[in-house]
Parts: structure tokens; sequence; C-alpha cells
């Protein structure tokens, strides 16, 4: 949906508060990121009534019930397929699709890949807590190899799936992450989603509280987050840390941790964000860094602009209608093979 003519701060979070009761653990990751939803939505000024809240099935799917707008909980995995069909018919509307590692990455992922691919006008939240919490405790396809649940006892032997590797793969134009207890990233990976126009994928590291908790616990400790991930800002340099003195850096064809002030590295040397750029090799490399050599990105990491797929359809049709000449019911019949009785 088009975002730019509409007059904000005319609503706030309460109007997309359902009256519904929160069904999620105490503790758990999901609140956060439902609260910043709440806030970004009054934030950008669409209207509860032109919001629709498309849920696959899992913990994270009940967020469609939480908030007072048009929703649909949908079947397993199918959020994305349901979500493209409300965006084609009603292109006027702020979609949202809600799903979950679990959903989206296993029986949901052809239809994940496809949507990203297809480039719907969606934004898509996918909350990763790397386990089926709803289902009580089986490993995900983003539960890292080795982890014991009730249905690997012995350890999980399967590489997981890393949701940035799978939306550049299928030609993504957003991608963006963000942690439940850093509110205020959330907030700006939800406002830059919800303006971007084409499928806004944000990677939501949500605790589970009951079945893995801890799962983002290295980067999640307050203490020590401020070194252990990077928010990245389009056009500003890549710097992170407590005293604001690490940085990243080319080295090779590798990015590379520097401190600023040794070995005559200043700030001039430190790579500069570029979210818009349409090669992915350096976004890749973003996303896909890892601990505890490397800080794990945060915040918008790609947003570029292409096509979406709900215009395309819609200039076609268009296309078509003023080519035609079947104007009218009638002229189509017209048009049939007919007999005389």
């Amino acid at each position: 949906m088009d975002t730019s003519n509409i007059t904000t701060n005319q609503y706030n979070a309460k109007d997309f508060k359902s009256d519904q009761y929160v069904r999620w653990c105490p503790g758990c990751g999901d609140y956060a990121v439902l609260s910043t939803l709440q806030k970004v939505m009054a934030e950008i000024g669409v209207p509860p009534h032109q919001t629709a809240i498309i849920s696959g099935i899992g913990c994270s799917s009940r967020l469609s019930y939480y908030m007072s707008s048009y929703g649909f909980h949908t079947i397993h995995g199918r959020g994305a397929a349901v979500a493209t069909g409300v965006k084609v018919a009603n292109p006027d509307l702020s979609v949202w699709q809600i799903t979950g590692d679990g959903d989206c990455l296993a029986i949901g992922g052809n239809h994940f890949i496809h949507s990203v691919r297809r480039n719907v006008d969606l934004n898509v939240l996918l909350f990763n807590n790397q386990i089926y919490g709803l289902t009580k405790g089986q490993y995900s396809p983003t539960t890292k190899k080795g982890f014991i649940t009730k249905s690997s006892p012995f350890g999980t032997v399967e590489r997981p799936f890393r949701p940035a590797e799978l939306t550049f793969g299928a030609r993504g134009t957003f991608f963006a992450r963000l942690l439940d207890v850093d509110l205020k990233t959330a907030q700006l990976c939800m406002l830059a989603a919800a303006k971007h126009k084409g499928t806004s994928v944000v990677e939501c590291l949500v605790n589970c509280v009951i079945f893995n908790d801890g799962a983002h616990g290295w980067i999640a400790e307050k203490e020590s987050r401020a070194d252990r991930i990077i928010v990245l800002e389009d056009g500003q340099p890549m710097i992170f840390g407590k005293d604001r003195d690490k940085g990243l850096v080319l080295d090779g064809f590798n990015l590379k941790v520097v401190t600023i002030g040794e070995n005559g590295i200043s700030e001039s040397n430190i790579l500069v964000h570029d979210a818009s750029c349409q090669d992915t090799t350096i976004h890749m490399k973003l996303a896909m860094m890892e601990g505890p050599d490397m800080p794990i990105a945060m915040g918008v990491i790609r947003n570029v602009e292409e096509e979406t797929y709900d215009e395309a359809v819609e200039a076609q049709i268009a296309e078509v209608q003023a080519k035609s000449k079947i104007k009218t019911f009638d002229d189509l019949i017209a048009t049939c093979e007919q007999w005389e009785m």
C-alpha cells in the first residue's frame, strides 16, 4: 500500500488493539513484536479498516486475533498464498503476514519464496525462536545443528535455514532483522517495511521461554549487546560497540571487525551501509555474520525498488481491457459459438 499520502498521528496504539486476551506464555518475545506493530500502525496512519493481518499456524500466528483490523487466521503454511490473494484483490489494503520459522520455512517454504520472488506488496513478520513452540518443542528449520529437542533427543543432524539467505536467493527486495528486547530498532524496521513497496521480510528474533529459553541470549544480554550486534543505518558508517569504537571493513572479499584508532584505522576507513544497492553481495555478507567473531546485523539490511506483483497485474488488466473489443457481458456472449434451436 502507498503510505506516502497518509496523514500521520491521527491514531494511537489502542486503536489497533482488539478486545481479545493475549494468550502467550508470560515472558514470550512475541509480546514485544505485537506491541511494536500496534505502535507502528498508529504512526503510519493507515486506518484499521484498511489493514489486514494474515497469519498461518503457530504461536506467532495468534497475533491476528489481537489486532483491531481485518484478519484471517489461515491454515498451516498458507499465509503467503492467502495474503497474496488479499493484496491482489484489494490493492488499497495494507497487508501484513504474520508467520513463524516453522509455519513459514517448513510447510510454507514454497509459498514464502514465491511471494518474495513475485514481490507482492506484503509486509512479512517472520518470528524466529528456532523451535516449534505451539506443538511443544520439536526442532524447526532454523534450529541450530546439534540442538536437543523432543524430536531430536540426540541432537538434530540437520543444517538450519537462514531466512536472509532464502530471501536474497528468491530475489527479495527488502530484508530487516530485529531483536525482541530492542524496541527502538524493532520500530524502525517495521516502519521501513510498511513504507517499502514490495515484499518486505522482517526477521523477528524472539525468545521462547518454555522450549528454547535463551535462543538469542548471546545478543540479548543488555550489558554486552552493544558489542555483539550492529544496527545498520542506510548511508551511515558501519560502527558499533559500547564505546562506538568498532567498525566493519572489507578484507579481500570478507568483512572484518576493526578498532577505530588502532593500526591507523579512522572512521573514514569504515564501510558505509547502502541498503538500496541492487547487488546482494554485501547485503548477504552482512546478514550472514555470526558471533563470536562478528556482530549480528540488525536493522534494515536491504531495501531496493522493483515493480510489485500487484502493480503488474493491475497494469496488465488495464492494458488488455483497453485493447479488447469486449466491453459488456453481451459482447462476451456474442463471441461464443451459438446455435438456433
